[in-house]
């Protein structure tokens, strides 16, 4: 292994326990301005000194600023590391970070505080290293987990030369991995509009929208094959519909989450829901549009620099999670996602990261840094 990787990373990994805990002790629900303003202090707080930190509009309204931190050197190229620190555990069910057994536990450990100190730390690193880079940047945002809106940041890191996210990584064949593949992600929102009436006296007045939408999760279900030629998932997630135990359902609404190879795969499943059930009108938009991430070919010579660097194999890996990496990819062809810690049971209460993979991890990271900067 490249001893300055070996030496850094050990020096790393001593530290992230720590770090990860204080990141971890901040509840930020997507969308909670507090709490992410809390997590971007504790982010700046860790980063070098000589790190250019900016406020950034967020690409979700409401929501507090994003950060851009950016490193100048004398070198060549220019890479972006990518992480959000936004979760999706609300502020009661929020747990702060506790050791158990091998695993450290803790609310959006894995998902994706954990890989956000890692990339916070080689920041650090790399400022002793400013012969490496022109510019090295890390964009972190505040609305990942739960986006509606189109992501606004691509144009602003055009030109660059590769773009690494931070998201959990894998273990592929026994041998560390990171994502070169992911599905295309999108939300379908159905409003369905009936007519209120006292479920007793007069049922049969009444256009049931619950019914209604129901029908049309069953049509959205219907289309899930992740065994096709699309590899399409869709699953009705949310139906909100009623609001007393003795009224007719008049109004509701229905939320499904779909992946694919393509968002044309998804897009296709709208038109299989109907325009009317039982005299209730439905409404339905595809109210998320994530693109697929397809880097296998452009990273494939990365990866070998990377394994070489490393004295042992990274392999390439598909996922089916979402990621904002998917937004980079198709400007910055060498995109690497999945370079944060191994862990498990993201949007759980027992989400966690393995305390062992922390060393490796970071050495998997760095060796991957290291071998983007040697393309620029």
């Amino acid at each position: 292994m490249d001893s300055w990787i070996a030496e850094t990373a050990a020096e790393i990994a001593h530290r992230l326990p720590r770090e990860l805990e204080a990141l971890v002790g901040v509840s930020s629900p997507s969308g909670d301005a507090a709490g992410a303003e809390e997590c971007i202090a504790v982010c700046a707080l860790l980063l070098p000194d000589e790190a250019e930190i900016e406020r950034i509009p967020c690409s979700s309204p409401g929501h507090a600023q994003d950060m851009v931190a950016r490193l100048r050197g004398t070198g060549t190229a220019r890479v972006l590391l990518l992480g959000h620190v936004d979760t999706v555990v609300a502020h009661a069910q929020h747990k702060p970070l506790a050791r158990v057994g091998e695993q450290l536990v803790g609310s959006g450990s894995v998902d994706m505080k954990g890989g956000d100190v890692i990339a916070i730390a080689a920041m650090r690193a790399l400022a002793r290293r400013p012969e490496a880079y022109a510019e090295l940047a890390l964009l972190l945002v505040n609305d990942e987990e739960w986006r509606t809106q189109p992501f606004a940041h691509v144009e602003r890191f055009a030109g660059f030369d590769a773009c690494l996210c931070f998201e959990a990584g894998e273990l592929r064949d026994e041998h560390e991995a990171v994502v070169v593949r992911r599905k295309a992600a999108g939300t379908i929102r159905v409003e369905g509009h009936g007519r209120a009436s006292h479920s007793g006296s007069a049922p049969d007045r009444g256009r049931n929208a619950l019914l209604a939408l129901a029908a049309a999760a069953q049509a959205v279900a219907a289309a899930h094959d992740p065994h096709g030629e699309a590899h399409l998932t869709a699953v009705p997630t949310v139906l909100r519909s009623g609001n007393a135990f003795n009224v007719v359902p008049g109004a509701g609404e229905l939320f499904c989450d779909l992946r694919a190879d393509h968002l044309d795969a998804i897009e296709a499943v709208l038109e299989r829901i109907p325009g009317e059930v039982g005299g209730v009108r439905l409404e339905a938009e595809l109210t998320r549009r994530w693109p697929g991430m397809h880097s296998q070919d452009a990273t494939a010579p990365l990866l070998a620099r990377a394994s070489a660097a490393l004295g042992r194999p990274v392999l390439p890996a598909a996922r089916g999670g979402a990621s904002d990496a998917s937004h980079f990819a198709a400007g910055i062809p060498v995109t690497v996602d999945g370079l944060g810690p191994r862990g498990g049971k993201a949007h759980n209460p027992e989400e966690f990261v393995l305390e062992a993979s922390l060393l490796p991890r970071t050495e998997v990271a760095l060796a991957v840094i290291l071998a983007a900067l040697d393309a620029g």
